[in-house]
């Protein structure tokens, strides 16, 4: 079987765990592909950040004492969404060369296009400076697996570069936006709904608020390749009958920032544009990743993909976060790429899938690399 046909069957395989963050837990799907790994001679170890939400480390141990190369990408998946799906979103059914299934594209075809590229490769990283896989829980909800995995500083060992198999259509990307999320809440008095005077309208309050938030402007460059930071208001909740003055209301707020913007300097320049009577709480906090697009490490991995892809690729970044926004720091600012058989456009969507062809490319791909990272 060649490595394309079990990149593909793996996926498949990896679909049918549900996965779902946060109701169905990794860990069925992530012993599923230890025990994979340590048939191929992988060394295995597990790392919970919460009961069954189990993150992957193996490494094959190298010869040299340079340092190994790193994969990274997480197992976890959102939910399915409101509308129907047209086929089981847990099947992995191939139709028009399209692999569907939740997940699919964000992130289980990249998974386990490296994990069969890893296992090509073992025995040559053996013989030069190993290779390190970090497959990771709870990714969806703010990289908690990855946050408690770089606390474990010892589980993650030397790495020298990082790829992460988040979609891109198999572009590298030399870094990615960071998330702050922050939750907003207002405060008031409740009271009967005919006497609304006698009450404080939290809702009210929240409303003035995400009115603010619609015109906040960062007063920042945007950045070359990741452009303007944005804030979105996501949510709004308050009140719990119709005939009440709400005393309670909640607001979420998603902003994707840029290198350079720190968030602690952020959330005091929002609480001032908002005032004291919200309250911001923050929920999700990982920073911005760039590699610099003239490091030789991403230059030789430009040059790999020119011949993959078929024209030499853009400098791009992704608008999303990944799980480098903890590993590329724990590992002390290794250069990173996020390469991956998904498709960014069809993450979260209903009716998920990934393109066939993009699968086989990216192991193609994930080969190649490690063989220039050893220079063999």
């Amino acid at each position: 079987m060649n490595l394309s046909t079990r990149a593909i069957e793996l996926t498949q395989e990896l679909l049918r765990f549900n996965t779902i963050n946060p109701t169905h837990p990794e860990k069925g799907c992530a012993e599923h592909l230890a025990r994979l790994l340590e048939a191929g001679g992988f060394s295995v170890e597990f790392d919970e950040f919460a009961p069954n939400r189990t993150s992957v480390v193996a490494r094959v141990e190298g010869s040299s004492a340079d340092p190994a190369l790193a994969f990274t990408g997480h197992i976890d998946t959102v939910p399915l969404g409101g509308a129907p799906w047209s086929r089981d979103p847990f099947s992995g059914d191939v139709l028009n060369s399209r692999l569907y299934g939740r997940g699919s594209s964000d992130m289980k075809s990249g998974v386990a296009a490296f994990v069969v590229a890893a296992l090509d490769l073992a025995k040559l990283a053996r013989s030069h400076s190993g290779l390190v896989l970090l497959i990771l829980a709870g990714e969806e909800s703010g990289c908690e697996g990855a946050f408690h995995l770089a606390r474990q500083r010892a589980m993650l060992g030397q790495a020298g570069a990082l790829i992460v198999a988040e979609p891109s259509s198999n572009r590298p990307l030399v870094g990615h936006k960071g998330a702050f999320w922050l939750r907003g809440r207002t405060s008031g008095v409740t009271a009967h709904g005919s006497m609304p005077e006698k009450g404080v309208n939290a809702i009210y309050a929240a409303a003035h608020a995400v009115s603010a938030l619609e015109q906040f402007r960062f007063d920042v460059a945007p950045d070359p390749l990741l452009g303007q930071p944005t804030l979105n208001v996501g949510t709004i909740t308050g009140g719990l009958n119709i005939n009440s003055v709400p005393d309670r209301a909640e607001i979420g707020i998603d902003i994707r920032t840029i290198p350079g913007q720190e968030h602690a300097a952020l959330r005091r320049r929002l609480q001032a544009a908002l005032g004291e009577e919200v309250a911001l709480e923050p929920i999700v906090d990982v920073p911005a990743v760039l590699t610099p697009v003239d490091n030789g490490w991403v230059e030789d991995v430009f040059e790999i993909m020119t011949g993959i892809l078929g024209s030499p690729p853009e400098a791009e970044a992704a608008p999303y976060f990944t799980d480098a926004s903890a590993l590329t720091p724990a590992y002390g600012g290794i250069p990173t790429i996020v390469l991956g058989p998904g498709d960014m456009a069809m993450a979260h969507q209903t009716d998920e899938y990934c393109e066939l062809d993009r699968i086989g490319q990216a192991v193609e791909a994930y080969v190649q690399i490690a063989r220039r990272w050893w220079e063999v």
